[in-house]
């Protein structure tokens, strides 16, 4: 049997053809575009702080040696055999302690004599004045020559001329005599002595006996740079930053080891002279070291509070990288959530941040973290961080 197709259901076939097909695009189309949105990534979360002034403390650390106050190198003032040493090796001594006897014999006999002396001469003084008081009334009277008053009179005046020659050769004396004892001219601590007893000494040998160093307080002495010094100055001229009352700084020291000194020094004066070899200007502080931690010669690190800055600004240093040019660049986010990849200016570190000198300025939001995922003139999603730092 024959079917045959006629034309009114031939439309109704063709109409449900093109319903069918379109249904079929409308699915593709939905499928499409849920495909698209499902594989475009969503911005990356970005942990940002917002910049603010805040007083920021400037240090800088610096290379330094420590140098004693005050050493003494203990030398004769008179020739003589050593009898006594009479201190230990290594120990303390005050000011004025004897140290050394040298053999005084000849000393002590040299002004027993000078006093013999002063006393001959202090008599001839005596009868030279009673000869010429004698004389006075007699040559008034012509009864004596003039001249034989004007000798007298002479006479007079040599006896005390000598007794002024004998009360200094007898102060001679007395001070060689004192010498023989041979004293520290300043408390401290004492080293290894150089000679023995039974030994010569001499006046003004090139030698020391030995040399006493005061250790407590003792000197720190760093360079730093002059270009870092005129800086310091400019700044603390135009007020932004603040030295203290008297001009002086406190300085903490570090040891060769990296551990901290306890006690803290104060910076003592700065030279007027550039180093023409190293370009830095001396500066002195002085510390207590009560322990003898600290010894002349020891290489320490000194840091320096050189002021502080009212309206300074920090950024984490976790936030800062370098471009290849090798200047220190951030993140910056924009009010539209875009990130700028913005070059900055730095100075020194205060704990785990940079001061900043330059390209920051308050209310700039930089990225912190997730900074790997952050690319420049990228969209991210800003995290606030600010209250971890």
């Amino acid at each position: 049997m024959l079917n045959f197709v006629t034309p009114s259901s031939s439309r109704r076939f063709g109409l449900r053809a093109a319903v069918s097909l379109s249904a079929i695009a409308l699915s593709l189309s939905a499928c499409d575009k849920k495909t698209a949105a499902q594989g475009a990534p969503p911005p990356p979360q970005v942990g940002f702080v917002t910049i603010k002034t805040q007083p920021v403390t400037r240090t800088i650390e610096l290379p330094g040696r420590a140098e004693a106050v005050m050493t003494a190198a203990i030398e004769p003032q008179v020739t003589g055999v050593l009898l006594k040493r009479l201190f230990t090796e290594g120990s303390e001594v005050t000011e004025g302690q004897q140290l050394y006897q040298i053999d005084p014999a000849t000393y002590q006999a040299t002004y027993d004599s000078d006093v013999a002396t002063l006393a001959y001469d202090q008599a001839s003084l005596v009868a030279a004045r009673a000869k010429s008081a004698r004389y006075r009334p007699l040559a008034q009277a012509q009864a004596v020559s003039g001249q034989d008053y004007d000798d007298a009179v002479a006479a007079t005046k040599e006896a005390e001329a000598q007794i002024l020659i004998a009360k200094a050769a007898l102060e001679q004396a007395r001070i060689n005599l004192t010498y023989t004892k041979v004293l520290s001219p300043i408390a401290g601590h004492i080293g290894a002595s150089a000679v023995t007893p039974g030994a010569l000494v001499t006046a003004n040998q090139t030698t020391a006996l030995a040399t006493v160093t005061q250790l407590d307080p003792i000197y720190i002495d760093v360079n730093e740079p002059a270009t870092a010094l005129l800086s310091l100055e400019a700044a603390a001229a135009s007020g932004q930053i603040q030295l203290e009352a008297d001009g002086t700084a406190p300085v903490s020291i570090k040891l060769d080891d990296g551990s901290a000194y306890p006690i803290q020094g104060k910076l003592q004066f700065g030279e007027v002279t550039v180093s023409p070899t190293t370009g830095t200007v001396l500066l002195r502080a002085l510390v207590a070291n009560p322990k003898r931690v600290l010894l002349p010669g020891m290489f320490v690190r000194g840091e320096l509070t050189e002021g502080v800055d009212a309206k300074g600004i920090l950024v984490p240093q976790q936030a800062v990288s370098h471009n290849t040019k090798g200047e220190p660049t951030v993140f910056i986010l924009d009010s539209g959530n875009k990130a700028h990849l913005t070059v900055i200016q730095t100075g020194d570190a205060v704990g785990a941040n940079w001061i900043v000198t330059g390209g920051l300025k308050p209310g700039d939001r930089v990225a912190v973290d997730g900074l790997l995922s952050v690319s420049d003139g990228g969209t991210v999603a800003p995290v606030d961080e600010t209250a971890k730092f």
